[in-house]
């Protein structure tokens, strides 16, 4: 079972056999397959059932089609739409090499979860430039004074504006910027310290609490299995407007 803990990014675990269970705030569910709404806290069973995980960026367009259509923290997956999109997942887990474009896979996936063509989303021109900025820089260590700066307005109206935009505090959107780096980097560095160092945490001590805490376990555990790393698989939005994010099935 995975603790509580909550994360910035829409969660979407499907079960390709079986059933696993859910829970929030109104006690555990069991379904074969739920959406976690971004910054909702949650834990989940997988009950021994084999099962595939997507994270999708809530700033991209899908991201945003997506939670249109989420009315709780935590939505159950009509029987209906699973039935179209469990088969070709459950194709690719048994046989990993015969999937020729996983980010169409990916994208089908995402998309068949809601019909209809997803939406434009813009976002305030000052907060994009700082998402830009964000996007584009080496360095997560930027200071809400200096995102503010680059924003011209003062902190306390850029803070108020950002959460308002984002869903959530200037300084826990660039902890989960640092993560999602971080996640990247193990895949390559192949050690907590070395993926420590890279996303800018100060040690793996600090990487490790903070994957506890918004992912609900241990930075090793993405040590256990091969990575395969994709392109983004969802649309970017004009003018720059949209965060780069990735998503990757998993058994």
């Amino acid at each position: 079972m995975v603790p509580s803990h909550a994360h910035h990014a829409i969660q979407i675990v499907l079960a390709l056999d079986g059933c696993l269970a859910i829970c929030g705030k109104d006690g555990w569910r069991e379904s074969r397959g739920i959406v976690v709404r971004a910054d909702a806290e949650h834990s989940f069973d997988c009950n021994g059932a084999p099962g595939v995980m997507v994270f999708v960026d809530p700033e991209s367009s899908e991201g945003a089609w997506l939670s249109g259509s989420l009315r709780q923290d935590i939505t159950i997956v009509p029987d209906t739409r699973l039935d179209s999109i469990v088969p070709e997942l459950r194709a690719f887990a048994e046989q990993p090499d015969e999937t020729q474009d996983i980010a169409a896979l990916v994208r089908g996936c995402v998309q068949g979860l809601r019909p209809g063509l997803a939406p434009t989303r813009r976002f305030d021109s000052r907060v994009t430039t700082v998402l830009n900025a964000i996007r584009e820089s080496d360095d997560l260590r930027m200071s809400l004074d200096k995102a503010a700066d680059m924003a011209c307005l003062s902190p306390t109206r850029f803070a108020h504006l950002f959460r308002d935009q984002v869903g959530l505090p200037f300084s826990r959107y660039m902890l989960w910027r640092k993560l999602t780096r971080a996640m990247v980097a193990i895949a390559s560095e192949r050690t907590i310290a070395a993926a420590a160092h890279a996303a800018d945490f100060a040690d793996a001590a600090h990487l490790t609490r903070t994957f506890y805490q918004m992912v609900g376990m241990a930075p090793s555990a993405l040590m256990r299995g091969d990575f395969v790393e994709i392109a983004s698989p969802f649309n970017t939005l004009p003018q720059g407007s949209e965060e780069r994010q990735s998503a990757r099935p998993t058994k």
